[in-house]
């Protein structure tokens, strides 16, 4: 069949405005997901600063009725939340606290990666277990890792950041250690299921949480021991007041950068990991500080990282087992 030239101009046309349109939209679709990345990427950044922190949490509810509630904790610090790592997809907080505005002391870090599929889960018994999350689960959100003092894990948790009526928030919930408020004191459960809201404010930031204290036995479905609500508030103040903890860092931050290297070829698997929460009736961070006084080498903190290794499983676990 012949078509004149007159005949195929309108259907030429037609299919470029259809092309066109879906490069548009296509357009606008990775625009928009770069405009929300970067909104999520200031939320992140602007828990940054230095802080003047309260912490506070109360005991909620409990299902047993002779369960004896245990008093409320508060406490306060003085605290420089610094940017160690500002990449498109991770960024790495540093939290290192000022006591009596003479002495620091390197805290807990967070590192916040974008679309991240591998996480360690705490279990129980100072053990965590690796997953290895769908690409499909994690599309738009962002990992939050914690670690401890001695760059050991704590806890994960993968969630997206939320932009709405003004606010930006971002809430997970997920298993982990107990807090040293907690373990220094009482030993009545193994695990903490934190219920984390990271909130931005016009003053700071506030960490919210809904904490179930958790009895997890092997084998066995968790129990209910306890709720808690925490609510931690962080108010900027001036830099100059964390100036001390600044000039610790840029004198201390080469050791750590390798401690953190050193436990990166540790979580470079697809398994379990366990860790003993003592040798020569030391914690693990008793024995890096001798370490760090001496800016000790890789190897060195390598060494120290595998005698607290005590389980090496290869076997991964899959999402939803």
């Amino acid at each position: 069949m012949f078509y004149s030239i007159n005949y195929l101009k309108p259907l030429v046309i037609m299919k470029t405005k259809q092309l066109s349109t879906i490069a548009l939209v296509f357009a606008m679709a990775i625009a928009s997901a770069q405009t929300k990345k970067d909104a999520d990427r200031k939320a992140i950044l602007d828990m940054c600063g230095c802080y003047d922190i309260t912490f506070k949490y109360t005991e909620t509810f409990a299902p047993e009725i002779d369960y004896e509630k245990k008093l409320d904790y508060t406490a306060a610090a003085l605290e420089l939340a610094l940017p160690i790592v500002d990449e498109d997809d991770k960024i790495s907080i540093q939290h290192l606290l000022v006591v009596n505005d003479t002495m620091i002391i390197k805290h807990w870090r967070q590192d916040w990666l974008f679309e991240n599929q591998n996480v360690f889960y705490y279990d129980k018994d100072n053990n965590w277990t690796f997953r290895k999350l769908p690409e499909a689960n994690v599309k738009g959100q962002w990992t939050q890792k914690v670690y401890q003092v001695d760059d050991s894990p704590r806890y994960s948790g993968s969630s997206t950041w939320v932009h709405y009526d003004g606010k930006s928030y971002w809430e997970n919930k997920t298993s982990s250690p107990l807090p040293r408020r907690e373990y220094t004191k009482r030993s009545d459960y193994n695990v903490m299921m934190r219920g984390n809201r990271h909130e931005i404010t016009n003053y700071g930031w506030v960490h919210e949480q809904d904490n179930d204290k958790i009895i997890r036995e092997e084998g066995q479905e968790d129990v209910l021991l306890a709720q808690e609500k925490g609510w931690n508030t962080y108010k900027k103040v001036a830099d100059e007041k964390c100036a001390l903890a600044l000039t610790w860092w840029n004198e201390h931050q080469d050791f750590w950068a390798k401690t953190r290297n050193a436990w990166d070829k540790v979580y470079d698997r697809q398994g379990d990991l366990t860790l003993a929460k003592v040798i020569d009736e030391r914690p693990l961070f008793m024995h890096l500080y001798p370490l760090e006084k001496q800016n000790a080498d890789t190897d060195e903190i390598t060494a120290i990282l595998n005698m607290f290794i005590v389980n090496a499983k290869t076997s991964g676990s899959a999402e939803g087992k």
